[in-house]
């Protein structure tokens, strides 16, 4: 992927990017934690995040101009103001401290730090192009376990990809595969001015090769969002391109999953349970709704503030039914069975909408549309050379906003959801002179 370049970036000016990069890579140790519903676990990768935040801030005061323009520190500063509200006026004031910080970290400072070290879509590749490697790492780690039966335990076998995060995080694959083949994507849809003659294809094989571990997850949250960022990506490159990649991805499932058969008869229940959330519902869509409408039930108690950062779980029993179950089952991967504990709605709007009320709900809500809508537009104003790394931020932002209707944050993983967020936040309010 180093091909992508026409001109190598000076090693000084790489040396900032070196936190962000490590940020992401460290993701590719295994990290054994205590759950992925608890943001109590401190990683290498939150603390090569640390060193990001501290980069950025010594760069700042190096180069002693305004560090993020006016509008840019709006739209990343906003949710503080929420944070800082739901903290305050939390239940449970001590408890609320640490989802403070895991908070500040996620949607605040990291985001702002890449904002900040980005100058050059050279950058942006710098870092698409990690997010690919780690990827690949994980996707083959997660292939290996389900053709070894070494996976999370799912129906009985021990088949499920979760790559080093493990059966308690067993969204963190996923994840982390998803966002690599939509960097991917984006390079295959729309290639840098003179970039090398092999990066379409071999992205454009790297994108097709991730769908098989992201099959293999069993995630039906991370399947739909992927599907909606890549066909929103796809759109975007015009009518007769957007032809020619939907029939390749098309082609390309039918042979990896239904000519070779790749989990395709556990794939095929998957997707069947999707539609029958109302008639034969599974125990894990049966739990989802049931906190779903818990977190609901909180925020009718308290609807402008919420309960409060971290007090879902402490309020959970109060405003469930008894339709909720004890906890999932976990077990494989290296790990032995034992119930994980549902802690949080897996919907990040409804979480937020519960513990922080309408005034976090409208200030996160506010932010990411921000960030998503003026990405979009801007891409369609991009310069040829630099349209790839619109894509990518559009796509990513795709996918989150999306993948936040069945999910939350939590797990090692969810450093990355900060660094996703500056990326996509880089091309969107950087000045215009950064992204040429």
């Amino acid at each position: 992927m180093t091909a992508v370049w026409t001109t190598p970036l000076p090693r000084v000016d790489r040396l900032p990017l070196l936190p962000l990069i490590a940020t992401v890579l460290l993701l590719a140790a295994p990290i054994q934690t205590a759950g992925a519903g608890t943001s109590a676990n401190i990683t290498p990768a939150d603390l090569a995040s640390c060193a990001l935040v501290l980069t950025a801030l010594a760069k700042a005061l190096h180069e002693r101009r305004r560090p993020l323009t006016l509008t840019a520190a709006l739209v990343l500063g906003l949710p503080a103001v929420a944070i800082a509200v739901a903290t305050a006026t939390a239940t449970d004031p001590t408890a609320a401290l640490t989802g403070f910080a895991r908070y500040l970290q996620v949607f605040v400072l990291v985001p702002a730090a890449v904002v900040l070290l980005l100058r050059t879509p050279n950058h942006f590749r710098v870092i698409t192009t990690a997010l690919i490697a780690l990827a690949v790492a994980q996707g083959a780690t997660g292939v290996y376990q389900y053709a070894t039966n070494t996976g999370a335990s799912y129906m009985g076998e021990d088949i499920r990809a979760v790559g080093t995060f493990g059966a308690t995080d067993v969204m963190g694959m996923a994840t982390v595969v998803s966002y690599g083949l939509l960097a991917a994507l984006a390079l295959a849809l729309r290639p840098p001015k003179n970039a090398h003659p092999y990066l379409r294809p071999t992205a454009t094989a790297t994108a097709a090769a991730l769908t098989i571990p992201l099959a293999l997850s069993f995630s039906r949250g991370a399947w739909i969002a992927t599907l909606a960022a890549a066909f929103a990506m796809i759109l975007l490159t015009g009518r007769r391109q957007a032809v020619r990649a939907l029939t390749t991805l098309t082609a390309a499932s039918v042979i990896l999953v239904g000519g070779f058969g790749i989990g395709s008869e556990m794939i095929s229940q998957r997707l069947t349970s999707i539609t029958e959330v109302t008639e034969a519902p599974d125990r894990s869509v049966t739990d989802r709704y049931t906190m779903w409408t818990a977190a609901v039930s909180m925020w009718q108690d308290r609807p402008a503030t919420g309960v409060g950062l971290k007090g879902f779980p402490a309020h959970r029993d109060a405003h469930a039914s008894i339709a909720l179950s004890s906890g999932s089952d976990t077990a494989g991967a290296g790990q032995t069975f034992h119930k994980q504990a549902l802690l949080s709605p897996h919907n990040m709007y409804l979480l937020v909408l519960s513990e922080q009320g309408l005034i976090g709900l409208t200030a996160f809500l506010a932010g990411w549309a921000a960030i998503l809508l003026t990405a979009l537009r801007r891409l369609t104003r991009a310069p040829q050379k630099a349209a790839d790394c619109g894509l990518a931020a559009v796509g990513l932002a795709t996918w989150q906003t999306v993948d936040f209707l069945y999910a939350d944050i939590g797990g090692p993983s969810t450093v990355l959801t900060g660094i996703i967020l500056g990326l996509a936040a880089w091309w969107a309010l950087a000045p215009s002179e950064e992204r040429a």
